[in-house]
């Protein structure tokens, strides 16, 4: 009888709240649980560090210890480069590297541009590649292949050493200081040197006459020889034509007659300029007066 006069206790509800509901459906979320366990510790993080260099002199002082602590490390004499080794390069281009290299020795290994060097290096006409690595001591090591000369470019500013490809190695003072070397002229003959190249081969059999190569309004080409002869070949296919002149002449012997030049823009119909004494001389033959008038 005694439990007829407790006082029953009041039973909870066991549902959660509102707000505690909508917190549990929040924590099922994947986005809001990964924003809680990183993107709030970083942008608290941002907020205080933003709040730190708000003031210049935190700023500047973080950044000479940064700067500090940068100079300890790159300056240490384990990572200084003193010297700069040039291989593959004649005496002249070395020095020529030397000069045009961006750099500031003795230079922290840390702080070299190997690409700025490699590219520096480049830039001089003489030199077709460059390889740049470090070497055994923090020896700046630079591997020169260097361009050979192939041709004399004659220019209106004065003679320019070509290589095989055309490409410029460097101005020239006299003719005579390569002598060696084929002699091309006219403008934009530099561009076309591997039909040069295949015009002197097909040229062997009088090779001793030939004294250059002239382009003619950068279209074609005229062969020039001794004894003040001239081949005038076309546009399209002057080896064929070139070819066609050296087997008429081993059954003509042309070139041996008093010609200033041979017209092979034709190659059907090649047209002789015989010298003025050889004019002469057949007008001669033929009785045929020319007035002085007209001769000059």
């Amino acid at each position: 009888m005694q439990s007829l006069g407790r006082t029953q206790p009041t039973r909870r509800d066991p549902a959660p709240s509102r707000w505690a509901y909508k917190m549990q459906r929040l924590w099922l979320t994947p986005a809001f649980r990964i924003f809680m366990r990183f993107g709030l510790p970083v942008l608290v993080v941002a907020l205080v560090v933003a709040i730190f260099m708000a003031s210049q002199a935190r700023r500047d002082s973080v950044w000479g210890l940064m700067t500090s602590a940068k100079e300890q490390v790159t300056e240490r004499p384990m990572f200084m480069v003193n010297l700069v080794a040039i291989d593959g390069a004649s005496p002249e281009l070395a020095d020529a590297v030397r000069a045009k290299l961006p750099l500031r020795l003795p230079q922290s290994a840390l702080e070299l541009d190997l690409d700025a060097v490699r590219v520096a290096a480049e830039n001089l006409d003489a030199v077709a590649r460059a390889v740049v690595r470090l070497g055994v001591g923090n020896v700046l090591q630079i591997t020169i292949t260097e361009r050979k000369p192939a041709w004399v470019w004659r220019t209106e500013s004065g003679l320019i050493l070509l290589d095989n490809t055309g490409h410029r190695i460097a101005g020239l003072a006299e003719r005579a200081d390569r002598a060696d070397l084929p002699l091309i002229a006219g403008q934009g003959a530099n561009l076309a040197i591997p039909e040069a190249m295949a015009l002197l081969q097909a040229a062997q059999p009088f090779e001793s006459r030939i004294r250059g190569l002239v382009r003619i309004s950068t279209r074609r080409w005229d062969l020039v020889l001794d004894r003040a002869q001239s081949i005038l070949l076309p546009a399209d296919n002057p080896v064929a034509a070139l070819e066609a002149l050296i087997a008429l002449d081993a059954a003509e012997n042309i070139l041996a007659r008093d010609l200033t030049a041979v017209d092979m823009r034709n190659p059907q119909r090649p047209v002789l300029r015989l010298a003025p004494p050889a004019l002469d001389a057949l007008r001669a033959a033929h009785g045929i007066t020319v007035p002085t008038e007209s001769k000059s």
